[in-house]
């Protein structure tokens, strides 16, 4: 039986789902705006949101929350951390591939994690220690035996475009073993079809919490590993992501370690910071 926070998470995601199956196919009469250079928000972004706030604020008044659009509101050692649409840009302009996130964390660690594609009803949850599933079936990470022949995804840096080129050395170097790349646009799903085995492996740059809490947990409880660009666990603090089953992984930190590190190193010696890339 599932646990009452990762119910309540489910509704709430389904309520924001709704507003996003409504609006979707009306994407040309969204109002849209531009939070800053390459970074959008919607009316549906803002009532998705607060779709999701309510049913939590029902059950949980005394929790807090981190919302995309929101921002942090509240004190307590439970924090649910929302995305009520992740892939903006691509509802924005129709394009179906977009879900809604949603995680609840306890004293830093998260525990439960919602990812709703509304788009095709694929409801993928987790639970830690629970084991993560999708529309109630059990999934696992693919089984593939190492980075070659994988297929990866990816985010580029758009609204860190001097990381752009260190980014597309990461690809490179990826691509001589792995067979493919796809960029789709969420980075909530592009963890979750990790979790279910579609994707072999994922990587971004400095990713947000709302971006990737409910997905990282999806992956781990799946029996994947989630890291940081050095293979470490600073991956929730610096928002760049390795995600993949335990062999891509290592494989993938060890062609973006060393491009990574590289770029640490060159920065301290010339004390030029993202311009040094």
């Amino acid at each position: 039986m599932a646990h009452p926070a990762l119910t309540i998470a489910v509704q709430a995601a389904r309520k924001a789902g709704t507003v996003i199956q409504r609006a979707i196919h009306r994407a040309d009469a969204v109002a849209v705006s531009e939070k800053s250079q390459y970074d959008f928000v919607t009316d549906s972004d803002r009532q998705a949101e607060r779709e999701i706030v309510r049913e939590i604020r029902k059950a949980y008044p005394d929790h807090a929350v981190l919302g995309e659009e929101s921002g942090a509101s509240g004190k307590s050692r439970y924090e649910w951390v929302i995305d009520p649409i992740d892939g903006t840009s691509n509802f924005v302009r129709g394009f179906p591939h977009c879900a809604v996130s949603i995680a609840m964390r306890e004293d830093g660690v998260t525990r439960y994690g919602v990812v709703y594609d509304p788009i095709r009803d694929e409801l993928f949850t987790a639970s830690k220690g629970g084991g993560a599933y999708l529309n109630d079936r059990r999934i696992r990470v693919s089984p593939r035996p190492g980075l070659p022949g994988a297929l990866i995804a990816s985010g580029f840096p758009f609204k860190q475009r001097p990381r752009l080129a260190l980014h597309l050395r990461m690809v490179k170097a990826l691509l001589d073993d792995a067979e493919d790349l796809r960029r789709t646009g969420s980075a909530a799903l592009d963890l979750a079809y990790v979790a279910c085995g579609r994707l072999d492996g994922y990587f971004e740059f400095a990713l947000q919490p709302w971006d990737m809490a409910a997905g990282a947990l999806m992956v781990r409880e799946a029996g994947g590993a989630v890291v940081d660009f050095s293979g470490g666990e600073d991956w929730y603090a610096s928002g760049n992501v390795i995600a993949g089953n335990l062999r891509v992984t290592a494989g993938m930190v060890g062609r973006i370690k060393p491009l990574y590190l590289r770029r640490r190193v060159v920065q301290e010696g010339a004390g030029e910071g993202e311009a040094a890339e």
